[in-house]
C-alpha cells in the first residue's frame, strides 16, 4: 500500500488524506474498479482517527472519485469526463466529447395539436399542428436522458427520410443550410413523471435535471422547443466564474468561463 506523506501541521488532517487520496486516483495509483485500503488501515497509515478517515472518504466520494459499499469498503468510482456547453451543441457532440458512444431510440413521431403552452413557446396559434418526437438518448447503451421535442410542421418535414437514431436534429438542418444561431435554456430538478421515468429505467417520481430549450435560426425563426429529462446519476453540471480584477463594476456580475455537464457512462453497483 501507497505510503501516505508527513502531515503539516498547518492543514487540516482530513484534507490532507483527501488530497492523498485524490493524487494517487487521479495518478493512476489505484484504477477505477480498485478497492482503497480500509478505514483503519488509512487511520494507520497518517495517524488519525477513523473519524478523520471518514472525512476525508467523504470528500472525495462528493467529488465523485470513489463510491462506498456498506460492509465491504471504497472503491474507485469510473472518473467523469467533461467537455464545454457554453456554444451550441447537440447531444451527438456532446457525446463524443466526452469520449462516449451516442445512440437514440425514437419513441415517438406524430403530429398533434399544439397545447396552448407549447404554441406560444414555437410562435403558433393552440391548436396547430406540431410534430412531437421522443427520443431516448444512449451514451455506450446506457440509457442518459430522454428528449421530447416539439417542431412546427415546415421544419418537421425536413426531418422526413432521416435516421433520426443516427442523425440528430442540428445535423439534419444543417444538410438544408438550416443553423441554429442560438438557445434559450431553463435548467431545473423536477420528478420524473411516469411516462419518462420508464424508458429512463429509473422510478416514477426520481428526481431529474430537466432542461427546456428553444432553439432559433437566423432571423429569430424558432426551430423547436426541446424538454431534455437527464437521469441525475449520469449527468451534473459544472461551472466556473471569473470577478472583474479590478472590482470596479459590481453591478455586471461575474463574467461566465465555463458552463460543462460532467457526464457518466456507467454506475457502480448498487449505487
Amino acid at each position: 500500500m501507497p505510503s501516505g506523506p508527513p502531515l503539516k501541521p498547518d492543514t487540516p488532517r482530513h484534507e490532507q488524506v483527501s488530497d492523498w487520496l485524490r493524487e494517487q486516483i487521479q495518478s493512476g495509483v489505484y484504477e477505477p474498479g480498485d478497492q482503497l485500503p480500509s478505514e483503519s488501515a488509512l487511520g494507520d497509515q497518517f495517524g488519525v482517527s477513523r473519524v478523520t478517515v471518514r472525512r476525508a472518504l467523504q470528500t472525495v466520494e462528493n467529488e465523485g472519485y470513489i463510491y462506498r459499499r456498506q460492509g465491504l469498503g471504497s472503491f474507485v468510482q469510473t472518473p467523469p469526463v467533461r467537455q464545454g456547453l457554453v456554444r451550441l451543441t447537440d447531444f451527438a457532440q456532446d457525446m463524443r466529447q466526452a469520449g462516449l458512444e451516442a445512440r437514440s431510440d425514437v419513441l415517438a413521431q406524430e403530429l398533434e395539436p399544439a397545447t396552448p403552452r407549447v404554441a406560444n413557446l414555437l410562435g403558433l396559434e393552440p391548436g396547430d399542428k406540431v410534430q412531437r418526437l421522443d427520443r431516448l438518448r444512449l451514451a455506450d447503451d446506457t440509457p442518459i436522458a430522454f428528449d421530447r421535442t416539439f417542431l412546427p410542421v415546415f421544419y418537421a418535414q425536413l426531418l422526413r427520410g432521416h435516421d433520426l437514431e443516427r442523425e440528430t436534429i442540428y445535423a439534419v438542418l444543417a444538410s438544408y443550410d438550416i443553423e441554429v444561431e442560438r438557445g434559450r435554456y431553463r435548467i431545473e430538478a423536477v420528478d420524473a413523471p411516469g411516462d419518462v421515468a420508464e424508458p429512463l429505467r429509473i422510478a416514477e417520481g426520481t428526481a431529474v435535471l430537466r432542461i427546456a430549450r428553444t432553439s432559433f435560426a437566423t432571423g429569430d425563426k424558432i426551430i423547436y422547443y426541446q424538454q431534455r429529462y437527464y437521469r441525475s446519476d449520469r449527468v451534473a453540471y459544472e461551472l466556473e466564474l471569473e470577478r472583474d480584477p479590478s472590482g470596479q463594476d459590481i453591478s455586471k456580475g461575474m463574467s461566465l468561463q465555463e458552463f460543462e455537464p460532467v457526464f457518466r457512462s456507467d454506475q457502480s453497483p448498487d449505487s
